[in-house]
């Protein structure tokens, strides 16, 4: 089983620079982060600071050649995972592991069509939001990266990574079901982040207001129907798991979509609400709350455009 000691990081935004800040820190030889010539010479005269130290990496063009990944982890927004996708490809070799930390269910279907599934784990992010405002990260260090595999035949890529995980001091956590997991994660991401954009509440105020915990769950039942008709195991475990996730999060904790709301930023509507509604025409499930959630934040959007 060979070790994994080269490792490419595509996105060092709130997420990305949690993992990238913890590889540095244990040897910077094991670690590169991808970027294109634009954001090169951005990071380089104003690099990001994390926690209050400035990370400066080691950076490499899409365009290098002599440099092969052993474990490449993709943490862009979805907006940014296509130009990923074919950025990372003079870094991939028959060894190669994937990880895509984006939230959604989507992600890891499109990196298969360009790499094969074979070089995938499943996997994503869930810890306390990052707070980000332009360069400047702040982190209480509360992360962990669930991640695994549906398939048999992929047990010693997820034990090459378990190994490489305890070795650098990154939480991490194997479910039973790793499927099952991400749509537990996709069903928080769709009811949670899009209802605290729009309402700008925090985790608190949320869970605070009976009305609002309400709709959220009416949110929750299309995004359960589509998980069964995708044919997610149990998902009528779906909705109580995801409620007590969300009272696991700090009262004054932001979603990451509110935060992008805040600051003007594009949103990730399209991988939460624009996904749920896409598999509700193919499967004939009517998805009446996530129609709103998408017009709603798209006319947010629009408005910062203009100002």
């Amino acid at each position: 089983m060979r070790d994994i000691n080269n490792v490419l990081i595509c996105g060092i935004g709130a997420i990305g620079s949690i993992y990238a800040d913890k590889i540095q820190r244990y040897d910077k030889s094991f670690l590169r982060v991808l970027v294109d010539e634009d954001r090169l010479a951005r990071y380089k005269k104003n690099p990001t600071v994390f926690n209050g130290h400035v990370l400066n990496f080691n950076y490499i063009l899409p365009s290098e050649r002599n440099y092969k990944a052993d474990l490449i982890i993709i943490a862009t927004k979805f907006d940014g995972l296509g130009e990923a996708i074919e950025n990372i490809k003079n870094f991939v070799y028959e060894e190669t592991v994937i990880l895509s930390l984006l939230n959604g269910v989507t992600s890891e279907k499109l990196i298969a069509e360009k790499y094969g599934r074979k070089k995938l784990l499943y996997s994503y992010f869930i810890g306390h939001s990052a707070v980000r405002t332009g360069r400047n990260i702040i982190h209480d260090d509360v992360n962990t990266i669930v991640y695994g595999s549906e398939n048999s035949d992929d047990a010693e890529n997820v034990s090459r990574v378990k190994a490489f995980f305890e070795k650098i001091g990154i939480n991490y956590k194997i479910p039973q079901d790793i499927i099952y997991s991400m749509w537990l994660k996709f069903m928080l991401n769709v009811a949670a982040n899009q209802t605290t954009a729009i309402l700008h509440f925090t985790f608190g105020e949320m869970l605070g207001n009976q009305k609002c915990m309400d709709f959220a769950v009416n949110i929750m039942k299309e995004v359960q129907a589509i998980a069964k008709a995708e044919g997610v195991k149990n998902t009528e475990l779906l909705i109580d798991d995801t409620v007590k996730h969300l009272h696991t999060m700090i009262p004054e904790g932001k979603t990451s979509m509110l935060q992008d709301v805040e600051a003007g930023r594009k949103t990730e509507v399209d991988m939460f609400a624009g996904t749920v509604i896409k598999l509700g025409e193919k499967y004939s499930i009517p998805t009446p709350y996530n129609k709103i959630l998408k017009e709603l934040l798209d006319i947010i959007y629009e408005s910062t455009l203009k100002k």
